[in-house]
């Protein structure tokens, strides 16, 4: 039998919770370890052996865990200093380098991850527009992305996975509209349209990508708060179904999931309704079978677990846990084999 884990990182009790995800969405709590400071951004590595947290007060560093696939477990294996304090961290498809973006340093940055799967020191720091705060790169690892919330653009680099080097694209950046703040990207599974959420006016952007030449084009824009929502907006997250169908935002003013119906051949989206969730929802994540989305709030310090209907998208409370202080990312292990 395979056991999956959900690791999620708090920034207030400097802890990364454990808990065993089983076949039918249930969760359990099963370890905790402390690692100390602001705990917030993780990665899993591409093989599932190994997670990244950023710790984004002093000391900033990457701390680099092994995972202990029968147990789920979490064993530091070292720290490396970060040039900032991180708002995200991520790994290329190859699982060599970490990515990571830093909102008050005004930077990217590329770290080499050793075969044993401990992160290094910083290979490569990238001067940003005002706040960076998230870094991707594309399916074929050719291109990355990285967004500029205080600049208003989407950054985009060519990428070397061979020497971990990012080089300004040709044009170095898809320009927002002026007070979007740029926040959080993802790419459809298929790799051809990115979502951007913005933060600032918490609208979703859908946007045309172009693998051969890691360019993005606008296609559509929608809002995400709840109609009637007065209130100043602060959208969060924002994350795919595995198989593209549905798509789901955050929005901490309004304490609500916003889900979208996501159109594969055009990548357009398609309101489908609001569901209310824990108080400041900073960060939520969506199971790898696609039946449950996770969400945990910052300021109610607990973790509500939602099915998710297949026809409409729409999504049921199913279980709800106390977590630590100010829980703010969720990520998935493989399942043990």
């Amino acid at each position: 039998m395979t056991q999956r884990f959900v690791f999620i990182s708090h920034a207030d009790s400097g802890d990364v919770h454990t808990l065993a995800l089983d076949a039918d969405g249930d969760l359990r709590p099963e370890s905790s370890v402390t690692l100390g400071g602001t705990l917030m951004p993780m990665a899993l590595s591409p093989s599932g052996r190994w997670l990244y947290v950023a710790r984004r007060s002093e000391p900033l560093a990457v701390v680099t865990l092994a995972i202990d696939a029968t147990t789920g477990q979490l064993q530091p294996l070292g720290e490396a200093t970060l040039p900032g304090s991180m708002a995200y961290v991520s790994t290329d498809p190859s699982g060599r380098w970490l990515f990571a973006a830093s909102y008050p340093a005004n930077c990217v940055s590329v770290s080499p991850i050793a075969p044993t799967g401990i992160a290094g020191d910083v290979l490569q720091l990238v001067p940003t527009p005002p706040h960076a705060h998230c870094i991707l790169s594309a399916p074929d690892n050719r291109h990355v992305l990285a967004t500029s919330l205080g600049g208003d653009q989407v950054l985009q680099f060519r990428f070397d996975a061979t020497t971990g080097q990012l080089s300004t694209n040709t044009p170095p950046a898809w320009p927002q509209r002026p007070g979007a703040g740029p926040r959080h990207i993802r790419f459809h599974p298929h790799g051809r349209f990115v979502y951007l959420l913005n933060e600032l006016d918490a609208t979703l952007d859908v946007l045309a990508y172009d693998a051969p030449t890691g360019t993005l084009a606008h296609l559509q824009t929608l809002p995400t708060v709840p109609p009637g929502f007065s209130g100043p907006p602060s959208a969060a997250d924002l994350h795919l179904t595995p198989d593209g169908r549905w798509l789901y935002t955050s929005e901490r003013g309004s304490s609500t999931l916003a889900t979208f119906a996501v159109d594969a051949s055009s990548g357009h989206v398609e309101p489908r309704g609001h569901t209310a969730t824990e108080s400041g929802p900073r960060g939520f994540a969506i199971t790898p079978d696609g039946q449950h989305l996770l969400a945990v709030g910052q300021l109610s310090h607990h973790l509500s677990r939602y099915r998710i209907h297949p026809a409409t998208g729409s999504l049921t409370l199913q279980q709800r846990l106390p977590m630590g202080q100010n829980p703010n990312w969720i990520t998935f292990s493989h399942p043990a084999r």
